[in-house]
């Protein structure tokens, strides 16, 4: 799977994008998101509170509670802010 790392996460992670295997029990974007936290300090710098960041499969923004599927690529975002 494919995974792209936009604006500050990237800048944290130090990756623009990343090809990885995940391993088995890694079913919705949340369990996602707390795998991929757990890969070392600069991904648990990034994803400090996981809950506000911003995944898209396969180029569509889902919500966290999603399954991943058969996704090819998930993009992280940090949160949105307006003005």
């Amino acid at each position: 799977m494919k995974i792209v790392y936009f604006a500050w996460i990237r800048e944290r992670i130090g990756l623009d994008e990343e090809e990885v295997a995940l391993p088995a029990g890694i079913i919705t974007v949340t369990d996602f998101l707390h795998w991929l936290k757990g890969r070392g300090e600069n991904y648990a710098s990034a994803l400090q509170a996981p809950e506000t960041v911003r995944v898209a499969l396969d180029q569509e923004h889902t919500e966290h509670s999603e399954p991943l599927g058969d996704c090819r690529e998930v993009a992280v975002f940090p949160p949105m802010t307006g003005g």
